[in-house]
This record gives structure tokens, C-alpha cells and sequence, in this order.
């Protein structure tokens, strides 16, 4: 059963010392053997690819093969239930409308006669996207990737995919014809990393490279970072759900679970106020997992990383919250609204009983892509900002250079720039 806590326990510290640090260590043979990918792809190109490819998932790919072809994505979108097909065509939708609003356009100032400067925003010329492949398939991941991509109107998006044994899922290419996604490669882990940030003969070289993976994969994108731009290095899913007693144990249960089925490293942790309500909610936990068809993978995930904790109040709840910053934050309290006040640091927050935090992960609109491991203290979710570049624009009249120009000659003299200096006084001159 999942562990129950109070913060006043002697050994809470270590205890959740571990559960926040359950994934910061990469092992050394990790290191090595991304190293020795990297390497290997940046110099030996397509045909590194396909060795990694034949050898990981046993799949024998040619130039001519390489590339997810037209033919094999009309196939996909044939062989996808019409349902669910127009189910992602309402999550693209809702996803584009919300990132929509969060585009920035370039401005100049018009505060001084005699003086313009400003701010151009350019979309990025070509993004890769990853999207993960093996226990799970994510059309959702290929939505929150591929469309604030478009909406910011980067010139190509190139998506990697591993597809062991050949395997195409069918819903994975719908979402991504769906989002506007440009080229599909069927590639994985960090060789496909490599091939996005260096190029290959087959795989252009792209500017920047978004989407979540296994721990090689995470450990490529902050090895190639600085060759390209990431997103950021995504950490083991998590959820902290708040709770002051009210609503149903199952509906906690059950959101606690979501997080637990992505993987044996996910953390679910429920802060409550009701020392009864928690120990029905571990018993709702315990009468669910056995009906998951992921149990097992669950079931490791909450022994092992998951808490209920009692606190005295909802002031003491937040503090803790705000401390750990969590990827996803659920306040199951009768006032959330009021409670969100109090709130500092959190991948996204979900307000009230009725908002799960799988309505957020699929159709909601504000992206999934989630900073996690207590980095939204400083990071933000993808959005549109990711996919482009800003450019400061600086514009003097020779009447603005004569009234500002003694001041920018002071400070490069006072930094020993005599260059600088004489760039100005040599145009300030009758």
C-alpha cells in the first residue's frame, strides 16, 4: 500500500530526498555509450543510423526507407478509427487556439523623436521532434510538439520516431499529418538526437530539437545542447494532488494512477488536511492498480515513489508544494481558485474536482510538455515561444547620437574600449 507520511515524521526528509532525486543521477555507462553515438553518427552518418536502428530495434532501413513515406501515412490514416481520428482533430484544434494567443509580434518604440529600438521575432527555419516509441505510444506528444511549432511558423518540422520491429503506429502518423508535421524519420534514442543536431546524408540538421525520452535520449539532448537549442531535459513524470477532504477518494485515486502508469520512476503524492480521506484514498489506490492492465509498471511506481501525507492546513500544503515545484499540480479543494493564490511554482496547475490531470495532458489545450524535477522554479511548458528567435533592433538619428553619444563614450572608456569610444565621438565630429 501506498506509504503514508506526516511532515513531522523523523525520517520524512530522506524519504522524500529520494523521491525527488530518483532520477538526477545518470549512470557513467550512459555517458559513455551516448558519447560513443554521438560521435559515431556525426562522422559516419546514415550509415551509423542504420546499424543503431538493425541493432536497438530490429529494423533494417535504407536511404530509400529512412523516410515515413506519403503512401505508408494515407495507409495509417486509413487504418485509424474515425472516432478517434476526430478526437485528435479536436485536441490539434483546441492546442492551436491556445497557443495562438501566446505569440509575440515584433514591436519598435516610438518613445524618443530621435531614438528607435525594438524587438523582430522570427520563427525558427527547421525544428526536430522527438517522439517516444517502446512501452507506450503518444499521439499526444506529436500535438504538443508539432502544433505550437506551425503556429509559430517554423519553415519545416521533422519528426523521429523508433519504430521497433517495424512497427508504425497508425495514430502516431495521424496526429503527426494532422499537425502539419513536414518529414518523418524511423529512427530513435540518441542516434536519432544525433542525426537531427548534426545532420546526416537522409536527416537534415535541424535548430533546435523538443520532445520527451528514455534516459539516453534525455542525456543526448543535453550533450548536443549549444550545438542546437532543446525544449529541456524531461524527467520521470509526477503529479501532487492538494485535498482538503472534500470530493470522492476514487477521483484522487485514480488521478494519482495516471502519473504511476507512465513508468516504474513516475511519482504520485497526495497532501491532504483529512487523515480519514487519505487512508480512503489508499485503499481506493490499492483496489484500482489491480485492475490496470499496466499494474505492474504502477504498482513499482507508487511503492516506490509515491506518498500520502497529512497536513495540518492547506497553507502548510502549498508551502510544501512550492518547495518541490511539481510537473503537474492538482487542487482538489473546495475553493481552488483561492488556493491558487498561494501558489508559486508548477508545470500546470489543474482547479477543482471536475479537471483531471489527463484533460490537460490530451485535449485542454495548454501544452504537456512539462518542466519536471522541481525545474519549474525557472522553467516554463513548451509553447510558441520555443519555436522562435528574437532579434533586438537599435535605431539613432544623427540628432539621437549627438544626445546620447557623450554617455556611450564614458562607459567604453571606463571598460578601456577605445575602439568603442572612437566609433561614436569619430561621427559626432563637425
Amino acid at each position: 500500500m501506498i506509504r503514508f507520511l506526516r511532515f513531522s515524521d523523523p525520517d520524512f526528509e530522506e524519504t522524500f530526498r529520494q523521491i525527488l532525486e530518483r532520477a538526477e543521477t545518470v549512470p557513467p555507462e550512459v555517458e559513455q555509450t551516448v558519447q560513443e553515438i554521438l560521435a559515431d553518427v556525426r562522422v559516419r552518418g546514415d550509415q551509423a543510423l542504420f546499424e543503431y536502428t538493425a541493432r536497438f530495434d530490429r529494423l533494417s532501413l535504407s536511404a530509400q526507407s529512412l523516410q515515413v513515406s506519403r503512401t505508408e501515412i494515407d495507409q495509417a490514416l486509413a487504418a485509424v478509427d474515425p472516432g478517434a481520428l476526430q478526437a485528435l482533430k479536436l485536441a490539434a484544434e483546441r492546442i492551436a487556439s491556445f497557443h495562438r494567443k501566446q505569440k509575440e509580434e515584433t514591436w519598435l518604440s516610438s518613445d524618443e523623436p530621435d531614438v528607435q529600438v525594438g524587438q523582430m521575432v522570427r520563427p525558427l527555419d527547421r525544428v526536430g521532434i522527438y517522439v517516444p516509441g517502446g512501452k507506450a505510444t503518444y499521439p499526444s506528444s506529436v500535438l504538443m510538439n508539432a502544433v505550437p511549432a506551425k503556429v509559430a511558423g517554423v519553415g519545416e518540422i521533422i519528426m523521429v520516431v523508433p519504430m521497433p520491429d517495424g512497427e508504425i503506429n497508425p495514430y502516431v502518423l495521424a496526429a503527426a499529418d494532422l499537425a502539419g508535421v513536414d518529414r518523418i524519420f524511423k529512427i530513435g534514442g540518441a542516434q536519432a538526437v544525433a542525426a537531427l543536431a548534426y545532420g546526416t546524408e537522409t536527416v537534415p540538421r535541424v535548430d533546435k530539437i523538443t520532445g520527451p525520452g528514455n534516459i539516453y535520449v534525455a542525456t543526448a539532448k543535453r550533450m548536443v545542447f549549444g550545438r542546437v537549442d532543446i525544449d529541456m531535459i524531461a524527467g520521470p513524470s509526477e503529479i501532487l494532488v492538494i485535498n482538503d477532504g472534500s470530493g470522492e477518494p476514487a477521483h484522487i485515486a485514480a488521478d494519482l494512477l495516471s502519473q504511476a502508469e507512465h513508468d516504474e520512476l513516475a511519482s504520485s503524492i497526495l497532501i491532504t488536511t483529512d487523515e480519514a480521506f487519505a487512508q480512503r484514498v489508499r485503499e481506493e489506490i490499492e483496489e484500482q492498480l489491480s485492475q490496470l492492465s499496466r499494474e505492474a509498471i504502477a504498482r513499482q511506481s507508487i511503492d516506490r515513489y509515491g506518498a500520502v501525507i497529512l497536513a495540518r492546513d492547506l497553507a502548510e500544503a502549498a508551502a510544501f508544494s512550492n518547495r518541490i515545484a511539481p510537473e503537474h499540480l492538482e487542487l482538489a479543494v473546495a475553493e481552488p481558485f483561492e488556493l491558487l493564490k498561494q501558489i508559486r511554482h508548477a508545470g500546470a496547475v489543474f482547479l477543482g474536482h471536475n479537471t483531471p490531470e489527463a484533460a490537460g495532458d490530451y485535449l485542454a489545450g495548454p501544452n504537456h510538455t512539462l518542466p519536471t524535477g522541481g525545474t519549474a522554479r525557472f522553467f516554463s511548458p513548451l509553447g510558441t515561444g520555443d519555436f522562435v528567435k528574437k532579434t533586438s533592433l537599435v535605431s539613432f538619428t544623427e540628432e539621437g547620437l549627438h544626445r546620447l553619444g557623450d554617455a556611450i563614450i564614458t562607459i567604453a572608456e571606463l571598460e578601456g574600449l577605445e575602439a568603442h569610444a572612437k566609433s561614436v565621438s569619430i561621427r559626432l565630429r563637425k
